[in-house]
C-alpha cells in the first residue's frame, strides 16, 4: 500500500489521519500533517453463539402500497372550474385569494393551469367555492379483474389515463 500524500511504500500498518477535513491512508511520517484517526467501528451483526443478536432490527418486508399514497384525485378540468365558479360568485382573483391565505398570483395560476393545486389548497378552494375538486380514487381489485377477463390483459386496461 502507498502513501496518499508521499507515494512511498507503507511499511508496517497504515495510519488514517485526517489532514484538512480529508481521511487519508498515510505513511508514519506524513501522519504529523494531520490528526491520527480511530478505525471506524465494525458493526456487530451476529452474537458469539451465532444468533442474531436481540437489539438488532429484523428484516420486515415493506407493503406494496403506501399508507400516505393519496386517495384524492384532482379533476381535470378543474381550473376552468375555480374560474367560472369565481366569477359566477362575483369575486376577484384578489378577494377570493384573501378568503383562502394565498396571494392572487397563485389564483390566476391555478386558473391558467400553469400551476396544480396541491390537496390542502384544493380542499381550500372546493370549500370556499363550494364545488367538487378532488374525486375520489378507487381501489383496484387485481383479482376480480383477472377472472372478468378471458384473454391477456394489457397496461390500458388496468390504468386510468388522463386527458389534457
Amino acid at each position: 500500500m502507498r502513501c496518499e500524500i508521499c507515494g512511498e511504500t507503507i511499511n508496517g500498518e497504515p495510519l488514517r489521519t485526517k489532514i484538512d477535513g480529508s481521511v487519508m491512508v498515510v505513511c508514519e511520517k506524513c501522519s504529523k500533517f494531520g490528526k491520527i484517526q480511530k478505525a471506524p467501528p465494525v458493526p456487530k451483526t451476529f452474537a458469539k453463539n451465532g444468533q442474531k443478536d436481540k437489539n438488532q432490527n429484523q428484516y420486515k418486508p415493506r407493503p406494496m402500497y403506501s399508507i400516505d399514497e393519496p386517495t384524492d384525485d384532482l379533476v381535470e378540468d378543474f381550473n376552468t372550474l375555480v374560474r367560472e365558479k369565481r366569477e359566477k360568485m362575483g369575486l376577484s382573483r384578489e378577494q377570493l385569494g384573501a378568503k383562502i391565505n394565498e396571494k392572487a398570483s397563485v389564483v390566476s395560476r391555478i386558473e391558467s393551469g400553469k400551476m396544480t393545486p396541491d390537496t390542502k389548497l384544493a380542499q381550500k378552494l372546493e370549500k370556499t367555492l363550494k364545488i367538487k375538486l378532488l374525486e375520489e380514487v378507487g381501489g383496484f381489485n387485481l383479482e376480480e379483474f383477472k377472472s372478468s377477463r378471458s384473454g391477456g390483459s394489457t397496461l390500458g386496461d388496468i390504468v386510468k389515463i388522463k386527458r389534457r
